[in-house]
């Protein structure tokens, strides 16, 4: 490879918007842990060689210690399980890890505009509930886009069955809650349900939290328009770290249908920023998983068929 090839591919000015990206908002060992799972490691089988995932965090500053404790956590918590052989470890994901990974690779890649019929699921919390069950269906329902809208009652534009049925056996909360499909009646001078969407879901946050992403990656995607080739690692990097940020902000996003929205929703924007940049730095960043990966096992598994339609 020329000289010049190589100039191209390490990017001065790319690593510089690495380097301040990981000063500026340094990401948390578990939760790059989780982002590189959901990424690089659910779509090819879920399992993973400890020492692979060590060497794919080190781009980041992530040491040993902290991956091994990251990955003990989340074993702990129930989303992988750890695999002894002899002296060497293998993390995969858990059934039950497994199941929520792919809801929220739906969830992430996924384009965020939806149909809606104007049909509402609520689920209304028992008064009996324990604090503890109310507490961990508010954390679960939340992340699902639910709003309390009044009381122990939550509040969903949409269907959500199969990941009710999910949470509900999950935090062993199906007794202490009743689940209903409704809609507005249609009845003059009465507050339709809509109405509380201002209120009870944190758009103003969300509103926040995109134009903030946006503002970061279009700064890269400019760098990124300005090179030829992107060195691997680079990539790789730039690839967690575009995912880890979105999927921070769709943390705050209750995902709701375009007719309950603001005009200029700027989720729409964000996700095709996502789109535009993990396309275009996709080849080099599996190549640099394939690299990496390959140091502990001889053959990389392919991506599963269930992880293909990333951002299609």
């Amino acid at each position: 490879m020329s000289s010049s090839s190589l100039k191209d591919i390490a990017s001065p000015a790319i690593a510089r918007w690495i380097a301040q990206s990981l000063r500026l908002n340094p990401p948390r060992a578990k939760s790059l842990v989780m982002t590189v799972f959901g990424d690089t490691i659910a779509p090819r089988g879920g399992v993973v060689w400890l020492g692979s995932l060590i060497a794919l965090l080190s781009p980041f500053g992530i040491s040993e210690r902290l991956v091994r404790t990251a990955v003990y956590r989340l074993a702990d918590e129930g989303w992988l399980d750890a695999l002894r052989h002899g002296r060497r470890s293998q993390y995969r994901l858990s059934a039950q890890g497994e199941k929520r990974f792919l809801r929220a690779h739906q969830r992430v890649y996924a384009s965020p505009t939806k149909q809606w019929e104007g049909l509402w699921t609520l689920v209304c919390m028992a008064s009996h509930a324990s604090s503890a069950q109310k507490s961990a269906l508010k954390k679960e329902l939340v992340w699902e886009g639910f709003a309390p809208v009044n009381a122990g009652l939550f509040a969903y534009p949409g269907e959500k069955n199969e990941a009710l049925q999910d949470l509900l056996q999950r935090t062993r909360t199906a007794k202490v809650v009743t689940v209903l499909s409704a809609s507005d009646s249609g009845l003059d001078n009465v507050l339709p349900l809509s109405a509380a969407v201002s209120t009870a879901w944190p758009l103003k946050e969300t509103r926040a939290t995109y134009k903030k992403f946006i503002t970061r990656f279009e700064s890269l995607q400019q760098l990124l328009s300005e090179q030829a080739l992107i060195d691997p690692e680079h990539a790789f990097v730039l690839r967690t770290l575009l995912i880890h940020d979105y999927r921070r902000a769709l943390l705050t996003d209750p995902n709701l249908p375009a007719e309950l929205l603001e005009s200029e929703w700027p989720g729409s924007k964000a996700y095709a920023l996502s789109k535009a940049i993990y396309k275009t730095i996709e080849r080099p960043a599996e190549k640099q998983l394939a690299f990496i990966l390959s140091q502990e096992q001889q053959n990389v598994p392919a991506v599963d068929a269930r992880f293909t339609q990333r951002f299609r």
